[in-house]
């Protein structure tokens, strides 16, 4: 009886090695969906997926405020009612999550949230006009929330009729309750957790939906 169970004991330690070697494995590779943003036709270009190990990854492929890489395997998927499931980086998804519930359980509405999105739609451009710089949302560390009410917007150095809608909704606080406001309780409680508002950030555009580490 003593050796029946000292050989399942044995038994389970190698297959548990077994699982612990699969899953090292696959955390050792690295995918991801994207495409290049064409200044020149201002549309997007180059769609490919890439696959590869983590020790090839570039520079341009990992934040280096957060760590968080491009990867997929790198991203968490962060499920909360009422809201289809969006991924976020793994360093940042348990706070980003647990604020979101909190904000769910005060009554705020939050409709749709987007998170993790890869794109080059950054940096400098290459021979062909193409961008080579990832987004934020590329890393998993950048969210929009309701885009329908929050656009993105263009001539924009101060909110006004000059400005140029480019993607998303009008933003039209104090009509639609989903718009978010600079004192509101969305844009406070992510601030407080370390992100910046792109209805705030400096320059051309302001991006009333959208939230990252540095505000773009």
């Amino acid at each position: 009886m003593v050796m029946c169970f000292g050989k399942y004991i044995l038994l389970l330690i190698s297959l548990l090695g077994l699982m612990s070697m699969a899953s090292t494995l696959r955390a050792q590779t690295c995918t991801y969906s994207t495409w290049s943003w064409n200044v020149n036709l201002k549309k997007a270009v180059l769609y490919r997926t890439v696959r590869k190990s983590y020790p090839q990854l570039t520079v341009k492929e990992i934040d280096v405020q957060t760590g968080c890489s491009v990867c997929k395997e790198d991203q968490v998927a962060i499920k909360l009612p009422g809201i289809k499931p969006f991924l976020m980086c793994r360093q940042l998804a348990l706070r980003v999550k647990s604020t979101l519930s909190e904000l769910l359980n005060q009554g705020q509405l939050i409709k749709e949230v987007i998170g993790y999105r890869v794109g080059q739609t950054r940096g400098k451009l290459d021979a062909h006009g193409n961008r080579t710089g990832f987004s934020n949302h590329s890393f998993g560390i950048a969210l929009d929330i309701n885009p329908q009410s929050n656009g993105l917007y263009t001539r924009c150095f101060r909110f006004g009729d000059q400005c140029r809608l480019l993607r998303g909704g009008k933003w039209q606080p104090g009509k639609d309750p989903r718009s978010l406001k600079a004192n509101g309780l969305i844009v406070r409680q992510l601030k407080r957790i370390g992100f910046k508002w792109g209805g705030e950030i400096k320059g051309r555009q302001k991006d009333f939906m959208h939230f990252s580490i540095t505000g773009y």
